[in-house]
Order: structure tokens, then sequence, then C-alpha cells
């Protein structure tokens, strides 16, 4: 197959390429430049000499490598994705939205104009195809490293021309091979940052674009404890950074709940039945499935985020009045810190049937 790799620098991408190219498709490489941190944001954003990596891999791979600018779209469909949802008070996936967006969407059209079969990445998750569904997305061998979860809202066209070489692999496996095959990237740490932009903290980044409101931090008697700077900066659950010490049995709080309407951050100490922090049922919004619709009730795993353990759920759609698919899921045990925005990975065993989004929680 004619095979275009989204090489990031990093080593995973790298790997993907180098297994491609050893299984004897005609492979090519392509940077996505999504930015260049025009803005001044505070933080590492290496793209330069993450181009030069992966070029410096696909000169040693012996396959064409180009820069591909992405940023004018990237904008569009991601950055403004992430700043309204954020304005607005909810929680945003823009790494889940990047894969779904950007590299299964403009990239992979780009590829087809120039005449590929499929855009592989470096993602740990496995791809298959089936004789009763067709190409499946399942998790990847390596549970420390599954990234399926950040797959969970593509579509079956989007599944069909992708490629996941390292999903069969463990990371030392991988890190491993990248050595044997003496690739520049084999010892290159694995960033951290925002997807495709480097090792920028979303503090900053949310700082750069959306002005600080501040507000007061309450518990949930009203009672005043501190200032929150801006409640887009927080999230539910979150422990760190909230600046109002441990009460006199040094217990911690915890983000329980962000009332936009009076600017109020609340807290309050964790514990397994602090109010607002657990739930069971939750309504799912923007549907999206891997594979056929999802549009009967049935059990199944449903993942909140990103390393977590995706909990059994009865699933329940229904149909809006404006024809809209949304879902009532309701989970067999009360689940941490639910938020609204997130993205819920829906999965039967090992196979990643599709996502929605968390729209009410309670």
């Amino acid at each position: 197959m004619k095979i275009l790799v989204a090489m990031s620098g990093g080593v995973d991408s790298s790997v993907a390429a180098a297994l491609l190219v050893r299984e004897g498709h005609e492979v090519s490489g392509a940077y996505m430049k999504n930015w260049i941190n025009e803005e001044g944001i505070i933080g590492n954003c290496p793209w330069e000499e993450d181009i030069v990596d992966a070029r410096s891999v696909a000169v040693q791979l012996g396959i064409p490598f180009e820069v591909v600018n992405l940023m004018r779209e990237y904008r569009e469909r991601v950055v403004k994705y992430l700043l309204e949802g954020y304005e607005g008070g909810i929680t945003p996936n823009p790494d889940v939205m990047c894969n779904r967006e950007m590299k299964f969407g403009v990239l992979l059209e780009w590829a087809r104009e120039q005449g590929f079969d499929a855009v592989a990445t470096g993602h740990y998750a496995r791809r298959e195809v089936w004789p009763e569904a067709g190409p499946v997305v399942l998790r990847g061998a390596d549970g420390n490293k599954d990234q399926s979860y950040f797959l969970a809202m593509l579509q079956p066209h989007q599944v069909a021309a992708a490629r996941f070489p390292v999903g069969h692999l463990l990371k030392p496996e991988l890190r491993a091979l990248a050595v044997e095959m003496g690739l520049k990237t084999a010892g290159k740490k694995d960033s951290q940052g925002i997807c495709f932009i480097g090792e920028v903290r979303m503090e900053d980044f949310l700082r750069a674009f959306v002005p600080d409101r501040p507000g007061a931090i309450v518990d949930l008697e009203g009672k005043v404890l501190g200032e929150h700077k801006g409640l887009h900066l927080y999230t539910l659950g979150q422990r760190k950074g909230l600046r109002v010490p441990s009460n006199l049995f040094k217990q911690a709080y915890v983000v329980v709940a962000k009332r936009a309407e009076r600017n109020e951050l609340v807290i309050a100490i964790e514990g397994a039945d602090t109010p607002l922090l657990w739930a069971r049922r939750c309504t799912l919004t923007s549907l999206s499935s891997t594979g056929l619709p999802l549009t009967e009730e049935r059990v199944l795993e449903a993942q909140p985020r990103y390393r977590c353990v995706a909990g059994r759920a009865l699933y329940k759609p229904f149909q809006r009045e404006d024809g809209a698919w949304a879902a009532e899921l309701v989970y067999e045990e009360p689940q941490r810190a639910l938020t609204p925005g997130q993205i819920c990975g829906l999965y039967e065993g090992e196979r990643l049937l599709g996502g929605a989004v968390f729209e009410r929680v309670g």
C-alpha cells in the first residue's frame, strides 16, 4: 500500500514508519505543522526540533518527507473548539479532536489527494479487519500505554483508512526496536504537551487567549475559602493548585463544581461519599461510532477519561426532537469526577465502539 505516516518527531511515529517500510509498503512521512508559538506562549514548543528529528528519521529510512502546513485548519477545528469549551465552563479534549479533525480529517483528505491509501500514526492501538464487522479499533497491547481512548470519536471511513503499526508492541519493545534500527529518536523522551504542539502547559496556553476572571472559592455551604484565577483554569476532580490549605485534620480539598452564574469554584474534602464528586448517571451527546451506529440499548464499558478504568454501564440511546441522538449512561458503580465536555470512550471488551461527550452529570 501507499501509506503516509504522520511523523511528530517522536520515537513512536518513527518506529511506525520503520515497520511499514520493513513490511514493504510505499511509505512517505509528513509533519503536521499546527503551531509555531507565534503568540509567545510560555513553555517549550519545539516544533523546529521536531521537524529536524522527523526528517532525520525519514532520511535514515530512505523515504520522502515533507512538512504540511495545517495551522489555519488547526486553529479553526481544534483551538477554537478548545477555547470555546473552556470559556463555556466545560472541559474539552483537544487530543481527541486533533485525531478526528486533523490527523484523520484534514491530513487524511490531503493524503487522498496525493494518492495515498492510508494514514498511519504512532498510537498504541490496534486495527483489525473482522469478517462480521469490517475494520475495528482495539486497545493497544501495552495496557500502560493504550491510546485507543484518543480515537473514540473516529468515524468508520477514518478507521478504514487508519493504520497503527506499533499497537501490538509494549513500550520497552518499541524502544529496543528503535535502538536496533539505529533511529535518531530512539532515546527521545515522550511529549506530554498538547496534541502536536509540544511541551506547553494547558494553563499557559489558556491564559494566552482567555483573560483571568477571578472569583470566590467556596465550600459546599457557601463559605469563602479563597480566590480562583478563572473557572476555565480548573477542572472537576482537581486537587492541586487550589491554594487553599488543608483542614484541621490535614485533609486536602478537591474541586466538585463550577458555578458559572456566580463565578464560584466549589471545593470539598475528598472522600468516598463527597457530594457532587461521585455520580452513576449522566447524559451523553455528540455520539460517534467507529462502526455501526450505537442506537440500541446495551451494556458496555465506558471510559470517562484517559488513564481511567472503564466501568460497566447501561447505555440507553434516544433521539431528541431535532433528530439528534443522545444517550443516558448509568454506571454500575459510582464514578469520580465525571466532567461535562470531556470524552467518554465506549468499549465492548477490547474493542472500541465509539465515543461521546458528557453533557450532564447526576
